[in-house]
């Protein structure tokens, strides 16, 4: 009786630990569930797209699809090629860096290396802020007031142009590049700047040839990110750059991107299964696949400056 008395003891001694340790198997479940169930969504809209694209390419060429120049899949003389919606895209997204990039690092080496910690506490909500307006309120912004801006500066600038959609959204998609490199910056140690300053380098020195390329990883993740917003954005190409597909590398004239195609056709006027409602799939696939290369180029800086710095 003492034996399984003591043996009883023994077991009752150890229940706490394991009762922590089914506790923390729960948990790491259902932390396993949760990062499963978006490589799994993520996995299900790629499968989808590729068996909708199947029918789409049974009809239609894949070489036609990557290599004609006009894009007519709801004209009576039906035309598939790509290329008009990718230029439109690019350009769209070209514009939209060139403003994005360069404004939105020096915000965030002034928030992070000059500004006092007032100004930085009461500017970073404020850009923030920036990024929760609706994209079709930037939309109607580029449409009624970019353009007739951009008129008084360019006369021959139609109303429709992807200059105007290109600049509003490099206004949009400052704020992720501004906040995401001024945390990249703040991560940088103290001992770099102080060692910087120790040489006597300025602030100025000490930020763009000490700061700079000591945080370029998270800048550059910055930038992809910033990318990734442009060429995945709808609402303000959709009002702003015009509707027709036109093979162009011009900002100044209208052209339609790949996801203003999708909206114009999402809308529910074809029938689903038809050829032509098919072709959202594949443009959605495309547009996919480009989101993938510029994360695949992406990483690899980020990866290498990490080795160099």
């Amino acid at each position: 009786m003492t034996k399984v008395r003591s043996s009883l003891s023994q077991s009752t001694k150890l229940s706490p630990k394991r009762l922590r340790n089914i506790r923390e198997k729960i948990i790491e479940s259902f932390l396993f569930l949760a990062a499963l169930s978006s490589v799994a969504t993520t996995i299900a809209i790629v499968a989808i797209l590729l068996v909708e694209c199947l029918h789409f390419f049974q009809e239609v060429s894949l070489w036609d699809f990557l290599t004609d120049t006009q894009w007519t899949p709801l004209f009576e003389n039906q035309h598939f090629g790509i290329l008009p919606l990718v230029s439109g895209t690019l350009v769209t997204t070209g514009v939209a860096l060139l403003v994005a990039i360069p404004l939105g690092t020096i915000i965030a080496i002034y928030l992070s290396e000059f500004a006092p910690s007032i100004v930085r506490e009461a500017v970073k909500p404020l850009l923030e802020l920036l990024a929760g307006v609706p994209t079709v309120v930037y939309g109607y912004f580029a449409l009624l007031f970019v353009t007739p801006l951009l008129q008084i500066i360019l006369p021959d600038l139609p109303y429709s142009n992807m200059l105007s959609a290109g600049i509003v959204m490099g206004i949009m998609i400052i704020p992720y590049i501004s906040s995401l490199s001024e945390d990249a910056m703040r991560a940088v140690p103290n001992s770099l700047r102080e060692g910087s300053y120790a040489t006597g380098a300025t602030r100025y020195q000490t930020a763009l040839k000490v700061i700079l390329p000591s945080a370029f990883s998270g800048i550059s993740a910055a930038y992809i990110l910033g990318i990734s917003r442009a060429i995945g954005e709808t609402m303000v190409v959709a009002i702003a750059a015009g509707g027709q597909p036109n093979l162009t590398l011009n900002p100044m004239e209208p052209a339609q991107t790949l996801t203003a195609y999708i909206v114009s056709v999402s809308l529910g006027d074809l029938p689903y299964g038809s050829l032509e409602y098919q072709t959202i799939f594949a443009v959605g696939l495309t547009l996919i696949l480009m989101t993938l290369i510029f994360n695949i180029i992406g990483y690899y800086l980020t990866k290498r400056y990490r080795e160099v710095y």
